[in-house]
C-alpha cells in the first residue's frame, strides 16, 4: 500500500519511468473548486526533464491530462485522475544491466522485497513517479491558497558545498524560477550552476539541500502523538527519490544550544499571539503555531554517474559495470517543485482533518488575545 499517501486529502500515484504513462489519483478534493490544467502544467514544467543543460536531457514533454473528477473546469468530489504519457522511454537502453544491482539504486531492494523487478529505467524507484504527486501538489496548493492564503515555496539552498544563506521570509517564486538552479541568490546561483556543470563533464553527480517555507499557515494544524505534523512533513520529504536527510526550524543546529537561547518566546503580535523567533519552525507540540513553517532536506547525489563501478550481478558474481545514457548530474533543481508539492499535500491533508474536528473553523486563525 505504499503508493498511497494522506488521510482525508489522499493521493495515489502509478505508473513506472519506461512505462506507457505515470500519474495520480486524488481524493478528497473538496467540490466546486477550480482545476486549472495551465496550473498544473505550470508546475509539471518545472519539474520535466530536459528543461536545462544542468539536467538530464530526456525530452519528454510531460502533458498533463484530467481524466475525471473535473467537469465544466471545476471539482466535482469524485477522485480526479491526472494522466502523463511517456514519450521518450528507452526501456532497451535498460536490457543490459537487468541482471546487474547498480550501485546506491534500488535494483537489489527491490529483488529482495518482491523476487521480481521492472529493470526498465528503475521502474517506481524512478523520479518518473513524482510526476503524480507535483499534478497533485498543484491542486493542493490552489485550496490551501483560495481558503487560508498559504504560499508554498522551496528553492535550492547548497550544491555540495557552495552554499546560499537566504531569508525564507521574502523568497519569490520569481527569485527561484530566475536561474535554472533555482537558487535565489544569483551570485550564489552562477557558482552552484558551474560546478553542476564540471560534475557533469566528469559523468559525476552531486548533492545539496533544498530549503522550503510554507507563509500563512495557521495555528492549529496537526495531530499528536504520532501524527505530528513535522512528523507527516518528514515522512513526505523522505519518500522523495534520492532524499537522506530532514530538518525544520533550528534542526541539528538547535541540538548546540541551550534551552534558553533556543526558547521561542510569546508575544502580542497586533493583537494575535506570535513569538520573537521561530527555531521551532514554525511547529510545536506537533502541531503549527502560526509562524512560518520552514523545513530543509538533504538530497544525496545521484546514483546514476557515467563512471566504471564495481558491483555484482543477481547471482552474486562480480561484475563492472558500465553505464551509459541519460541522468541528472544534481537533482536539486528539479526537486524543489517535488518538495512544494509534498508540503502542499500534507498541510491541505491536516487542514482538512482539522475541519473534521472543528468544522466551525477555530482555531483557523491566530487565537485573538483578550481585551478585556
Amino acid at each position: 500500500m505504499g503508493s498511497f499517501f494522506g488521510q482525508l486529502f489522499r493521493i495515489s500515484t502509478f505508473g513506472e519511468s519506461h512505462g506507457g504513462a505515470v500519474g495520480v489519483v486524488v481524493e478528497g478534493c473538496p467540490p466546486g473548486f477550480e482545476i486549472s490544467l495551465d496550473e498544473i502544467q505550470a508546475e509539471l514544467d518545472r519539474r520535466k526533464p530536459g528543461q536545462s543543460k544542468i539536467v538530464t536531457a530526456r525530452g519528454e514533454p510531460d502533458t498533463a491530462e484530467i481524466v475525471s473528477g473535473v467537469f465544466e473546469g471545476k471539482s466535482i468530489g469524485t477522485p480526479i485522475c491526472i494522466v502523463v504519457r511517456n514519450k521518450d522511454a528507452r526501456a532497451s537502453d535498460y536490457e543490459r544491466w537487468k541482471d546487474i544491482y547498480r550501485p546506491s539504486h534500488a535494483d537489489y531492494t527491490y529483488d529482495a522485497k518482491y523476487g521480481i523487478r521492472n529493470w526498465s529505467g528503475g521502474g517506481r524507484a524512478s523520479a518518473r513517479e513524482t510526476i503524480g504527486r507535483v499534478a497533485a501538489g498543484a491542486i493542493a496548493k490552489r485550496i490551501l491558497k483560495e481558503r487560508l492564503g498559504v504560499e508554498v515555496i522551496s528553492w535550492v539552498s547548497r550544491v555540495q558545498n557552495i552554499e546560499a544563506r537566504i531569508d525564507g521570509g521574502s523568497v519569490t517564486l520569481a527569485d527561484v524560477e530566475s536561474n535554472i538552479v533555482r537558487c535565489p541568490d544569483q551570485t550564489v546561483a552562477e557558482k552552484m550552476i558551474e560546478l553542476i556543470k564540471g560534475v557533469k563533464s566528469q559523468g559525476d553527480s552531486v548533492g545539496g539541500t533544498v530549503d522550503c517555507v510554507a507563509r500563512g499557515v495557521p495555528a492549529g494544524l496537526g495531530d499528536p502523538v504520532f501524527d505530528k505534523l513535522e512528523a507527516d512533513l518528514a515522512k513526505a520529504m523522505l519518500s522523495l527519490p534520492a532524499s537522506k536527510a530532514f530538518e525544520i526550524g533550528s534542526g541539528m543546529e538547535g541540538t548546540y544550544l541551550k534551552g534558553s537561547e533556543h526558547n521561542d518566546r510569546f508575544v502580542n503580535k497586533n493583537g494575535q499571539v506570535g513569538t520573537t523567533t521561530n527555531r521551532s519552525g514554525g511547529v510545536q507540540g506537533g502541531i503549527s503555531n502560526g509562524e512560518t513553517i520552514h523545513l530543509r532536506i538533504g538530497f544525496k547525489p545521484v546514483a546514476t554517474i557515467l563512471m566504471p563501478q564495481q558491483t555484482v550481478n543477481n547471482r552474486g558474481e562480480e561484475t563492472e559495470l558500465l553505464p551509459r545514457g541519460r541522468h541528472d548530474p544534481c537533482v536539486l533543481p528539479r526537486a524543489v517543485p517535488m518538495v512544494e508539492a509534498m508540503v502542499a499535500l500534507v498541510l491541505c491533508d491536516h487542514y482538512l482533518r482539522q475541519l473534521a474536528i472543528r468544522p466551525e473553523g477555530a482555531p483557523l486563525t491566530a487565537w485573538p488575545l483578550s481585551t478585556a
